[in-house]
């Protein structure tokens, strides 16, 4: 029987050490993972910091993924990524990170669990998300919220 694969968007961000290498390394590491193709990966920005200011600008982007892996395992998988670049959880809420892996969505599906919001929960108003997110599929969907163009366009 052939495993059920799922269309997944992660978003990718860094702002210590060499972020262009970590980010790198970390869809490296994903695409090593022998339930996880790399399918896509968008054009890497830097955008300000979101919720904690006083820190360095930030490398943001995403990537479509396509997973055998629920959305549970494919959270697991990006946190033990993270941890193998160095991420520790110590610092203040939105704070310098050197490597920061979020699932954005997971098919067409809202998961609202202890430790897992899909999509993530505050996807629609962040642009530094959304614009990668258009860049890899134009047309795509963001559940209970609508297109991710529409979404970018009530930003300012």
């Amino acid at each position: 029987m052939e495993a059920l694969i799922t269309t997944a968007f992660i978003g990718i961000g860094s702002n210590q050490g060499r972020s262009r290498q970590t980010i790198e390394r970390a869809l490296a590491l994903l695409g090593e993972h022998e339930s996880i193709r790399v399918a896509a990966i968008s054009s890497l920005r830097e955008t300000d910091p979101v919720g904690y200011l006083d820190q360095p600008r930030f490398l943001n982007g995403a990537a479509r993924l396509e997973t055998e892996l629920s959305a549970r395992e494919l959270l697991v998988a990006l946190l033990d990524v993270e941890r193998a670049l160095g991420r520790v959880r110590d610092g203040p809420r939105f704070g310098p990170r050197a490597i920061d892996l979020d699932v954005l969505l997971y098919g067409e599906v809202t998961i609202d669990e202890l430790g897992l919001t899909v999509p993530h929960p505050r996807l629609h108003e962040r642009r530094f998300a959304l614009e990668p997110l258009h860049e890899l599929e134009p047309g795509l969907v963001v559940p209970g919220r609508g297109s991710v163009a529409a979404l970018l366009s009530k930003l300012h």
